[in-house]
């Protein structure tokens, strides 16, 4: 949500700024703004509601600097409106401010310091700016008057700030608080970012910020100092990722490409965990903790949530260890009865997710060992937890997660075949989790390749329906679940995913003539009764598309899976579900990559 970018030291800052912004669309925004000065008086703002090419639109030629702001908005106080858009200004015109974030006592501050300003949008950044210029104009140095405002922000708060005094123009003021920020350092300039993808093609060396620091970055140097005033010491971490990677390339949208890119994914994940002679390179102390757990707890949300109902199988098949899978922002306010020795696995596409970094809060503070699974190195929650497993994945773009989603599940193979091997539990150690996978990878190219079927189908089938129903007994709910998400996310079609056998019990009232009903069939136990339940709804005028799997299938099924190992279907079964929601949204002409009112990375609760 939101993205920030800055930049301090270089002529052309404006298309800087501009090309950053882009590369953060991906995160969701309905506004956006930059502010540049030229060191020698000239300053310029400028923002505009809608898309970064209608903020383009606005900046004309005379608009330059060698220091800027810029930002992405989603929309938390105050409707989408060039007003309510970032930077937001001081009343005495001094100071230039982006958040990212929520400002939970905004309303109190407003009323205790700032009765006498006139305000200009409904946000709570903009009350922020206010309060540093008001302590400014009191006479504290634009450092102390910055440190003071974060001293009266509540703890609920989240932010990443990033602050311009036009009185020391080529200066840029930043903290954070629950939320990402980093600094990119350059040769003989700096910049400032919330994902290091906007600052690639400038940078691949950054600096992590902690919450409670404040860091003052200049051309020259980058100065860290905590609230006491004790300065830091911390070196960069280099950034492999090529800018070129976040790139669509010959796709139309990063959606497709992704969806393309998992057979590769599950390579990459073959490659960087698992040796030439088939042993698995994960770290003997995160083996050692796993399964010394009476109880695993999957943490998560959204689409990664749902890769967690899959690694519950996993885990619990190959390791005998049970495990709860818990939605992150559930668990923050309503922790179950642990066990004796838990043992917490967060799942997470950007390793930002301020649901879940709230939990993972509360058990470092119970002083439990963790895991966070993820797609971004040195992430907040990657930092934070105990270990870290990385999906090498790539960039995700699109704001509707495909590969991150299947790279988490196969990453969950791989430590649950690691974690029962060590148990020599007898399922685990037969399972050949790189040749398994290996399958995988060549199924999911056979599905990618034959997408023009399912492009057929969404067109015949899902192309103006009111809604939509994905079904499926034990794993294949699992997978029902996240289908259902893929196709309502981005094609705004009504859909929900529902164990097949619950339909008798209320849901079957849903049911009218020609209401589209997908029924996945990869699960040997009980695919016999989730044919008798699409009996039940065809009965009643459903047209109903059959997703099983080759041993499972039977005359008339229009989506056939490559034969996979019964617990990795759902690496393949999920293949035609997201080609499925593709190709319904772009029958119905909306933009696949940013749907609305989503954002890729959540970082407000």
């Amino acid at each position: 949500m939101c993205g920030i970018v800055g930049i301090t030291g270089k002529e052309n800052a404006v298309d800087i700024l501009l090309n950053g912004l882009e590369r953060l669309e991906y995160r969701g925004y309905d506004s956006a703004g930059i502010y540049v000065n030229d060191q020698n008086g000239k300053e310029y703002l400028v923002k505009e509601k809608g898309r970064i090419a209608d903020l383009k639109k606005e900046i004309t030629s005379d608009v330059h600097g060698t220091t800027g702001i810029g930002h992405t908005r989603w929309a938390t106080h105050g409707i989408p409106s060039k007003e309510n858009a970032h930077p937001h200004v001081s009343a005495d015109g001094r100071y230039y401010l982006v958040h990212n974030g929520v400002i939970g006592n905004f309303a109190q501050l407003k009323e205790e310091y700032l009765q006498d300003v006139n305000f200009v949008s409904d946000t709570d950044t903009e009350v922020i700016v206010q309060l540093i210029a008001k302590f400014a104009q009191k006479g504290l140095s634009t450092k102390e008057a910055f440190k003071k405002t974060l001293t009266l922000i509540d703890d609920s708060s989240s932010y990443s700030f990033l602050l311009v005094d036009h009185e020391e123009p080529d200066t840029l003021y930043v903290a954070k608080n629950k939320s990402p920020l980093l600094i990119g350092i350059g040769a003989g300039f700096n910049v400032v970012c919330s994902d290091a993808i906007a600052m690639l093609d400038q940078t691949h060396d950054f600096v992590e910020l902690v919450d409670g620091e404040i860091v003052v970055v200049k051309p020259q140097s980058v100065t860290i100092e905590n609230m006491e005033g004790n300065q830091i010491n911390r070196k960069p971490f280099h950034v492999d990722t090529d800018a070129s990677e976040a790139e669509k390339g010959a796709y139309p949208y990063y959606m497709l490409k992704e969806i393309d890119e998992q057979p590769g994914v599950m390579r990459n994940l073959i490659e960087h965990y698992i040796a030439e002679d088939g042993s698995i390179k994960i770290d003997e102390k995160l083996l050692a903790a796993l399964n010394q757990a009476q109880r695993l707890y999957i943490v998560a949300a959204g689409t990664s949530y749902h890769a967690g109902l899959v690694g519950k199988e996993l885990f619990e098949r190959l390791t005998n260890i049970p495990t709860e899978v818990h939605v992150a922002s559930e668990f923050a306010y309503n922790p179950p009865l642990l066990a004796e020795h838990p043992f917490f696995i967060f799942l997470t596409q950007s390793g930002e997710t301020a649901d879940s970094r709230q939990v993972l809060a509360q058990v470092n503070e119970w002083d439990y060992p963790s895991l966070t699974i993820t797609n971004v190195a040195n992430s907040t929650l990657s930092r934070e937890a105990t270990h870290t497993l990385l999906l090498y994945a790539g960039p995700e773009i699109a704001v509707a997660s495909t590969k991150a989603y299947t790279g988490q599940i196969a990453l969950e193979a791989i430590l649950a075949k690691a974690m029962g091997q060590k148990k020599g539990i007898k399922k685990a150690t037969e399972f050949d989790v790189a040749k398994e996978l290996t399958f995988v990878a060549n199924g999911m190219q056979a599905l990618v390749d034959g997408k023009a079927q399912i492009e057929e189908i969404a067109k015949d089938v899902l192309a103006t329906t009111r809604n939509a129903f994905y079904i499926g007994r034990s794993i294949d709910y699992d997978i029902a679940q996240e289908a259902a998400l893929k196709l309502k996310e981005v094609s705004y079609v009504q859909t929900e995913g529902f164990a097949s056998g619950e339909l008798k019990h209320g849901t079957i009232a849903l049911i009218e003539k020609d209401t589209p009903v997908i029924a996945i069939i990869t699960d040997e136990k009980t695919a016999k009764h989730t044919r008798s339940n699409t009996q039940e709804v065809l009965a009643r005028g459903a047209r109903v598309i059959y997703i099983a799997s080759r041993q499972l299938a039977t005359a008339g099924d229009q989506i056939i899976l490559p034969e996979v190992h019964p617990l990795l279907t759902p690496l393949l079964a999920i293949i035609p579900c997201q080609l499925l929601a593709y190709y319904t949204s772009l029958q119905r002409g909306y933009d696949v990559d940013k749907p609305r009112n989503l954002a890729k990375s959540v970082t407000v609760e």
